[in-house]
């Protein structure tokens, strides 16, 4: 049985890395530079796939388990790749707008369904 507490835990952390990266591409966009690798890009990128090693297989295994209303395991695929691949684009000004804001988008409205169905199983 997973610990609904952690998987929230790790969901709102997703969540405020999904903010995090927007905000950095709103200033990348507006300074017209891109950040630096070793000091910026890999920690951050490092710390969303630590938290996204966990949550992936464990959200997966979940679902496994339990009935989940408005969720499905390819989403939940398809959000941890998102998720991985706008925190590297972040930080490059070249960067797409539209595709870049509208993973974004994607990845925060599974991440707010995960939660909803977390909070519903509490």
């Amino acid at each position: 049985m997973l610990d609904k507490i952690y998987m929230e835990t790790l969901t709102v952390q997703l969540l405020q890395f999904t903010d995090k990266a927007d905000k950095i591409y709103e200033s990348v966009r507006e300074e017209g530079k891109e950040r630096d690798f070793y000091r910026e890009v890999k920690p951050f990128v490092d710390e969303v796939d630590a938290v996204l090693k966990l949550w992936t297989p464990n959200m997966r295994e979940w679902m496994k388990a339990e009935d989940f209303t408005h969720l499905f395991p390819q989403q939940i695929e398809q959000t941890a790749n998102n998720l991985a691949d706008v925190v590297v684009q972040a930080f490059f000004p070249k960067t797409s707008y539209k595709r870049f804001k509208s993973h974004i988008q994607s990845v925060r409205f599974i991440l707010q369904n995960v939660l909803t169905e977390i909070q519903h199983k509490l």
